[in-house]
């Protein structure tokens, strides 16, 4: 049993110090579970490029992702979840309940560990790893961090007992490199190279991950999963491949299989917590980060490239996701690029098998597990709220009258059902998201007042969440 907790020094400035002793006591004499049920698991499985409607359950018939659906039929699945339209910000919202442009995730954060320092997510921040790791709770993450590779920055320096796995976007699944430009190794434990040329990364991952509920298993944990799947490359296990032999659609094909092995490992992790009997007092959340990428144009584009591929490999995606009616993909602020499948499921206090089609983002999970473990908020503005409510009941509003995002200098800001997008300082396309065919007319030149009233709601909202972080990447 592994469930001491390092008396490390976190920035949540609440002093909880009586739960952290009756935790370790209980983990101590191996009390029963019932005894710690007030502080139920937490695992977040943050699947990287899943698309808009990417699982069976969500209508996707031609996808075979029975763990999902599992998921689903267990608990509270949502038809208007939204994320980001890129990777790094939405695994900032997530982790801070914040706007990312808060903690200096503006743009792409620095990818390499080895080089010179760039944008990494301020250490001021206090993420959902911080605030549990002070209650007592065992940390780790077991994936894709993304939020900045600098060796002062990172997992360690956030709040998790443990990481191992990729600091950056991702990487080739069996030589571990990352793939743009000349390429760089990009795996590791801490900020210690780990070197294991032809082995599967997923699998590893995961067999950390099961290790890691194995040696947790008599106290409370978080385990944050960030797969770096099914983003490309698209490097399916063959026995999921071969389920897709008969799709006529090659870009489906790849796609399917990639997300069904994707599936495939969720379910090794659920399997763990039930072997256990941990299921039903363990928070399950599953959630993508963006839409699905259409980045089929990926290729070595250079000669002697560090992953040892040969200029002119391909290793983009297939661009094979169902966004149904929602225009978009990965990269944009269409519906297609940030809404996302998303579940929660926790069996011993929360509905099953039941649908919501409140607006809810990736922000609110942390206020949403912190509440559900009786963890107190940190002492810092979130942006995103409980979900509790809305979970429990179908007619309760969601917390969002508007919603912003933004990434560079391009942005979105949704009111009711009208968005409006732009770049800068100018909009560029306002859409409507009950047309028959959602966000395809632009009603710019029609609604010129509306037009400038969301205009002017984002330039206060880009104001107020600019970073005050003296400590934030450059």
């Amino acid at each position: 049993m592994n469930c001491g907790h390092p008396m490390t020094q976190t920035k949540q400035t609440n002093s909880i110090m009586f739960r952290l002793f009756i935790l370790l006591a209980a983990c101590t004499v191996n009390l029963p579970v019932l005894v710690l049920a007030e502080h139920p698991n937490v695992v977040v499985l943050f699947a990287d490029d899943q698309g808009t409607l990417d699982a069976n359950c969500y209508g996707s018939a031609d996808l075979h992702t029975p763990h999902i659906d599992k998921l689903a039929a267990t608990g509270v699945r949502f038809t208007q979840a939204y994320a980001h339209a890129v990777c790094c910000p939405a695994r900032a919202m997530l982790l801070t309940g914040r706007h990312p442009q808060r903690s200096g995730v503006h743009f792409w954060t620095q990818g390499d560990m080895n080089a010179g320092k760039g944008i990494n997510m301020a250490l001021e921040e206090v993420t959902l790893a911080e605030a549990l790791q002070s209650a007592g709770y065992r940390t780790a993450l077991y994936g894709k961090w993304h939020l900045g590779a600098h060796r002062d920055y990172g997992p360690k320096e956030q709040g998790f007992d443990e990481f191992f796995g990729i600091r950056d976007g991702f990487i080739d699944n069996y030589n571990h490199f990352f793939l743009h430009g000349a390429g760089f190794h990009d795996l590791y434990e801490g900020t210690t190279p780990v070197r294991a040329p032809g082995e599967y990364f997923p699998e590893m991952m995961v067999h950390r991950a099961l290790r890691f509920i194995d040696e947790n298993k008599d106290c409370p944990f978080f385990l944050y999963v960030p797969f770096n799947i099914p983003h490309y490359p698209e490097q399916a296990l063959e026995r999921f491949a071969a389920m897709y032999n008969n799709t006529k659609d090659e870009a489906r094909r790849s796609y399917g299989a990639i997300v069904s092995t994707t599936d495939h490992y969720i379910g090794q992790i659920i399997d763990k917590l039930e072997a256990h009997a941990l299921r039903d007092n363990t928070i399950v959340i599953f959630m993508s980060d963006n839409g699905h990428s259409e980045e089929t144009g990926n290729r070595i584009r250079v000669d002697n490239h560090k992953s040892g591929h040969p200029k002119g490999h391909f290793y983009g995606a297939s661009g094979g996701g169902n966004t149904g009616k929602w225009l978009g993909q990965k990269g944009s602020f269409l519906e297609g690029g940030i809404r996302v499948p998303a579940i929660i499921s926790y069996p011993a206090r929360l509905p099953q098998g039941e649908v919501r089609h409140q607006a809810v983002t990736a922000m609110d999970w942390m206020p949403t597990v912190l509440g559900l473990c009786n963890v107190p908020l940190p002492d810092v503005p979130l942006d995103g709220s409980s979900l509790v409510s809305i979970i429990k009941s179908p007619t309760a509003q969601s917390p969002y009258e508007v919603m912003h995002w933004q990434w560079g200098d391009r942005w979105a800001v949704r009111r009711s059902e009208w968005k409006l997008l732009g770049r800068g300082s100018e909009a560029r396309s306002l859409g409507k998201l009950n047309d028959p065919e959602p966000e395809k007319k632009n009603y710019l030149k029609e609604r010129p007042e509306l037009a400038a009233h969301l205009l002017a709601l984002h330039n206060k909202w880009a104001k107020d969440v600019k970073p005050k972080h003296r400590g934030e990447g450059k």
